[in-house]
């Protein structure tokens, strides 16, 4: 589902993304605020295509409405440069920020990856999310945190931990550093997400960011032996 206040901007938009049929294609389009809730809710789209300038610079307060049921995710591509909206949005739950800048198939790509469960983002914006997070005192309780930790086996521990020292990296990435294949780690997520009760890659990055002392970073990774 696209958003946006410009009718030019939605219609590139629907023939860049239709052209990818059957693997993705547009639902609705919304020019405004209350339209975009409406539809979200009706359509209950995958993925929501969102401009944080809708109303004024008002875009990033439609995030946490559309994500709330957890069905859609958020996707934010937008000219926007002020940081404290976009950091808004992402607090707020979107998963995806893209600039109107960026290439046609960096936007199709940052679609692919968050309707997958992983997050696009770059490592500034992450990094800062990450320093206001820890900031605002956004952590799990000590003792419900370690009780997390210490019900992971040794090799999901050693995978939280590489999270850790990790912020916004890609699944194949990571298991390139684990030394396992991208199925093998997505079976350990699967498990590690329970473990942790978390939802999204997102906030195992930030449950492996806010725990890294807990976690043993130095002691896990140096670990030779892989995963498989």
């Amino acid at each position: 589902m696209l958003v946006d206040e410009q009718p030019i901007v939605l219609w590139a938009l629907e023939k860049l993304i239709d052209a990818e049929k059957p693997r993705m294609q547009v639902v609705g389009k919304a020019d405004n605020s209350s339209d975009a809730r409406r539809l979200a809710r009706e359509l209950q789209p995958d993925i929501l295509l969102l401009d944080l300038s809708l109303g004024g610079g008002k875009g990033a307060e439609l995030v946490p409405v559309v994500v709330k049921d957890g069905r859609t995710r958020v996707v934010i591509y937008t000219s926007q440069r002020d940081l404290g909206t976009i950091d808004r949005a992402v607090f707020n739950g979107a998963r995806g920020l893209v600039h109107k800048e960026a290439a046609p198939q960096v936007l199709l790509n940052a679609i692919r990856k968050v309707h997958e469960g992983e997050l696009w983002l770059d490592r500034r914006t992450t990094s800062r999310i990450f320093y206001e997070f820890a900031r605002a005192g956004g952590r799990a309780p000590v003792d419900v945190a370690l009780q997390k930790i210490e019900s992971l086996t040794r090799k999901e521990h050693r995978i939280v931990a590489v999270f850790a020292t990790m912020p916004g990296a890609q699944n194949k990435q990571i298991a390139e550093v684990l030394c396992v294949s991208e199925h093998t780690l997505r079976n350990h997520l699967t498990s590690i997400f329970g473990k942790l009760q978390i939802k999204h890659r997102f906030d195992l990055f930030t449950f492996a960011h806010s725990h890294r002392s807990r976690l043993n970073v130095s002691s896990v990774l140096p670990e030779s032996s892989t995963l498989e």
